[in-house]
């Protein structure tokens, strides 16, 4: 089941649910002597530090438990900060060689009783498979409509794990949200999502509808600096279809760097597959007419954007190239629309 360290396609175009950014959070292990079980779902790449001992023994970048003597296994359970569709998750043993875990299943569960997992009902997505050491495997899970809350990660029998990366979609559910009232459409925790780019060498798509002010550069999309005509794209899902009423473009952090010009689209085009919109987007009727942005500002559009009505994809122009650090697409949900 495992596949080469190459991220799969699948991975490719969803997004980690585990992440502390969108609420993501490890409650509890059965054991993390050798190393913290918090290191589980860390953003940034393991590392290795030679020769650094802490008071149990050599430091390591990840969740590690001590050698169990006994029978059974030890267990990680982690809260996902928005409920969400799970696609397939990545376990992640790099740095650990002699001391990795042999094999992991994963159990979820939908909280009962306001995020706690106590008294949940655990079912298994992932049955017992064996890993090795200091290497990525990727595993896609059966196809599933249940939005999970919880995961729990079991090792058999002990070991280290550098990273766990949950592969999803969030359960963006606003068709209770009032009609009236303005929400981002495009937010990652509302449901929004990241669908391609032209380009994302040095910040990925989804950076640009993540939770806050982007840190530094590196939390934005960035791409690469373009040596021939034409320009850079990317392309952006909604939680819910609905009528933008404010957009948002925020160039924090981008100085010698920023997108030069930006020129937003919007699109209403359903459950077509993803292959599909690059294509699609050509003929979409303009939101946003071509504006000049400035560097390291937040900039606000109201009265310049067109009334194209409801849309459920936006495809953002970075024109010639360069970094934006988030987009906001304040409006009101279409009802009727799914």
């Amino acid at each position: 089941m495992t596949a080469p360290e190459t991220i799969p396609t699948w991975a490719q175009r969803a997004v980690n649910l585990a992440q502390p950014r969108l609420g993501a959070k490890v409650i509890g292990s059965s054991d993390d002597f050798f190393a913290s079980h918090d290191r589980l779902i860390d953003p940034t790449d393991p590392v290795f530090k030679p020769g650094v001992y802490d008071e149990n023994g050599k430091w390591m970048d990840g969740w590690e438990s001590r050698r169990k003597r006994g029978q059974g296994h030890d267990n990680c359970v982690i809260a996902l900060g928005q409920p969400g569709f799970v696609l397939g998750v990545e376990v992640d043993t790099r740095h650990f060689t002699g001391n990795y875990v042999p094999a992991v299943a994963l159990d979820a569960c939908v909280s009962k009783e306001g995020g706690d997992p106590t008294g949940s009902d655990w079912v298994q997505v992932l049955p017992p498979s064996a890993l090795s050491g200091d290497h990525r495997h990727f595993f896609r899970l059966p196809d599933s409509e249940t939005a999970w809350t919880h995961l729990r990660l079991r090792a058999y029998p002990d070991g280290g794990i550098a990273r766990l990366r949950v592969y999803g979609h969030v359960c963006g559910n606003l068709d209770t949200h009032s009609s009236t009232a303005p929400i981002d459409l495009a937010a990652l925790e509302n449901g929004g999502r990241a669908v391609v780019a032209s380009d994302a060498h040095f910040g990925e798509l989804a950076n640009l509808i993540a939770p806050g002010r982007g840190k530094d550069m590196g939390d934005g999309w960035e791409t690469r600096r373009r040596r021939e005509p034409g320009f850079d794209w990317g392309i952006i899902k909604l939680a819910h279809p609905g009528s933008i009423e404010r957009l948002e473009i925020d160039t924090a952090h981008f100085k010698g760097n920023f997108a030069f010009e930006t020129i937003v689209y919007g699109g209403m085009v359903g459950d077509l597959p993803d292959l599909a919109l690059p294509t699609l987007a050509i003929y979409w009727p303009v939101l946003l007419p071509a504006t000049r942005l400035t560097a390291d500002a937040v900039h606000e559009f109201v009265a310049d954007l067109q009334d194209i009505g409801p849309v459920d994809h936006l495809r953002i122009d970075m024109i010639p190239d360069g970094g934006i650090s988030r987009l906001r697409a304040l409006g009101t949900i279409a009802k009727g629309h799914q």
